[in-house]
């Protein structure tokens, strides 16, 4: 098995049709066919069903693709890496960030970017702190800024700041600023993020959550929607004053501090232990920091810092 079969494999795989997948790969059709029977020789195993509207993958060519990305990333980052030995940051690299992290950092660091790194290629992907972990561990990204992520051998995890949690929703329904206790927040109606990795962003602590999670009577998996039923005064939740400044701003909402116990949750910098750092990660990382301090420290971003 060499790099050429892996490409070649790979575009088998993503066009399911051989005759595209040799226009994709600039390759005779007959040369790409033998190709894959010896990858197919070499494992043992079928990699591709052959049906008569092109090739479906089988398990074992569903597993191969994923670590077939993984390592032809890795090579040409090691390629990129000894011949330029750090003297200039270039390449692709692929950044997931909770959707907080993206409404921090993301414009300072798109700008920071294409004034700095003219030849390094960003691509940004904002979702669900608990999404985005998965775009990591599927190597969808190259690093993430990830809330509460689980331990995993395979995940290093850097802490770079801790949040306050508040109760957030109408004044109506959840009375005047001022301090609330957790047991009181508890007998509200609750509108929380789904169960799982994404409910996991909310608190650090998983026995509070488990019991807000029993009385929620809404699980949603959108910040749009999550905002919408706050404003509209379905429910109130346990949030971050960042995630709602517009609406607390506006005075649609309001947020009041939770006590007995304070509620929090921390934000960790993460990438897979088995991807080698490059320059170009390096520096992003470094430029994360940087601007998550910035942002902190000018107020922009209510946090304890960790870094």
């Amino acid at each position: 098995m060499d790099s050429r079969q892996l490409r070649y494999f790979i575009a088998v795989y993503e066009q399911r049709n051989l005759s595209r997948a040799a226009d994709q790969a600039n390759v005779a059709q007959s040369a790409l066919s033998h190709h894959i029977a010896n990858l197919e020789a070499e494992f043992a195993t079928p990699l591709f069903e052959r049906k008569p509207r092109g090739m479906e993958p089988t398990a074992a060519g569903e597993r191969l693709y994923e670590h077939a990305r993984i390592i032809l990333r890795a090579m040409a980052a090691a390629e990129r890496e000894i011949k330029e030995g750090g003297s200039a940051i270039a390449g692709e690299i692929s950044i997931g960030m909770a959707n907080s992290g993206m409404k921090a950092i993301g414009v300072p660091l798109m700008r920071t970017v294409l004034a700095k790194y003219p030849n390094l290629k960003l691509s940004l992907t904002e979702s669900l702190s608990g999404a985005t972990l998965l775009h990591l561990m599927s190597s969808d990204v190259d690093l993430a800024l990830v809330y509460n992520p689980p331990s995993e051998k395979d995940l290093i995890a850097e802490p770079v700041l801790e949040e306050q949690m508040f109760c957030v929703g109408t004044e109506k329904l959840i009375g005047k600023k001022g301090p609330i206790t957790f047991d009181q927040v508890a007998q509200l109606p609750l509108i929380l993020l789904r169960h799982g990795l994404s409910a996991r962003a909310l608190l650090d602590d998983p026995v509070p959550l488990k019991r807000l999670e029993a009385n929620a009577i809404l699980h949603l998996n959108s910040t749009s929607g999550m905002i919408g039923a706050l404003t509209a005064g379905l429910g109130c939740t346990i949030a971050t004053t960042h995630f709602v400044s517009e609406p607390l701003k506006a005075r649609s909402l309001v947020a009041r501090e939770v006590i007995e116990p304070r509620l929090s949750r921390t934000l960790y910098l993460c990438r897979l232990r088995n991807r080698p750092m490059t320059y170009a990660m390096e520096e992003m990382c470094r430029l994360i920091r940087s601007l998550i301090a910035e942002q902190v420290g000018r107020g922009a971003w209510e946090a304890t810092l960790l870094i």
